[in-house]
């Protein structure tokens, strides 16, 4: 058995000096929390079991004033909260389990909310497909489950192609003077995608635009690029064969071969 001899308040803890457990004098560093739950003052006598049960329970107080701290500026998910307290040397496992459950128990933490508020928060950006949010809140460390539930609660099948076609309208006012429709249509699908869209909902979303084709447009990219691959091929090849290496590099670009072949047939090569 031993007694407490002096408590002094420090900036953040408090120093409990013990003495009498056989013959040693001890010092340990404990939260103000623990003082009142334990009851501590001076002289107060201390088991060694009691000394073991403090030194649990402040791991515990520090670890919940830490999570509290943490969760304070904004929401954070149980997985969030388990890393910060690892990092700030909670490091007992039991300990901080049960830090998340007195946290989740008293609604400070909750992964199903954290999941409908980003998927919410995201959808009134505008900017994202559900594949991308399911990433990104995997990533935080939320059950893939409870993602797909919120989902499929908030982020329904008409909202995802609204906001496809949004993103989809944006695009094809953006580069559609500098594309041809294919081009357009590809980078359309293939930016929605990107963006976390099934390959469905991205082809909804461009057919909903009902884009056509600019013949005068694609006439003077046409015109453009056979410009740039006559002066490219013509250094090495002539001929048929130069022919044939503009024509697939063109049709690679999304022009068609009717189109290529008008225009090589008018077209007048550099001597």
């Amino acid at each position: 058995m031993g007694k407490i001899v002096a408590i002094k308040k420090l900036k953040h803890l408090y120093l409990v000096d013990l003495s009498g457990f056989d013959g040693e004098d001890e010092k340990i560093y404990i939260s103000e929390d623990t003082i009142v739950h334990f009851f501590l003052n001076i002289d107060k006598e201390i088991e060694q079991s009691d000394l073991e049960d403090i030194r649990a329970y402040d791991q515990f107080a520090r670890g919940k004033a830490l999570a509290l701290y943490y969760i304070s500026f904004k929401m954070r998910t149980s997985s969030e909260v388990r890393r910060y307290l690892r990092e700030h040397e909670i490091e007992d496992s039991e300990q901080i389990d049960e830090v998340i459950n007195v946290l989740s128990e008293n609604n400070l933490i909750n992964d199903r909310d954290y999941a409908e508020n980003y998927i919410e928060g995201k959808i009134s950006m505008a900017s994202t497909g559900p594949y991308q949010i399911k990433q990104k809140l995997m990533a935080k460390g939320i059950d893939a489950s409870t993602i797909s539930e919120a989902l499929s609660n908030i982020y329904n099948e008409e909202k995802q192609i609204d906001i496809a076609y949004k993103l989809a309208e944006k695009l094809s006012r953006t580069h559609g003077h500098r594309l041809t429709l294919k081009q357009l249509n590809d980078k359309i699908i293939q930016n929605l995608m990107n963006k976390g869209f099934s390959y469905s909902i991205s082809s909804i979303a461009l057919e909903s635009l009902e884009l056509k084709v600019d013949e005068q447009n694609e006439d003077e990219l046409l015109h453009n690029e056979l410009e740039k691959m006559a002066k490219r091929y013509s250094k090495n090849y002539e001929g048929y064969e130069r022919k044939q290496k503009i024509t697939q590099a063109l049709a690679r670009k999304g022009f068609s071969y009717a189109a290529i072949n008008s225009a090589l047939h008018d077209y007048t090569f550099p001597e």
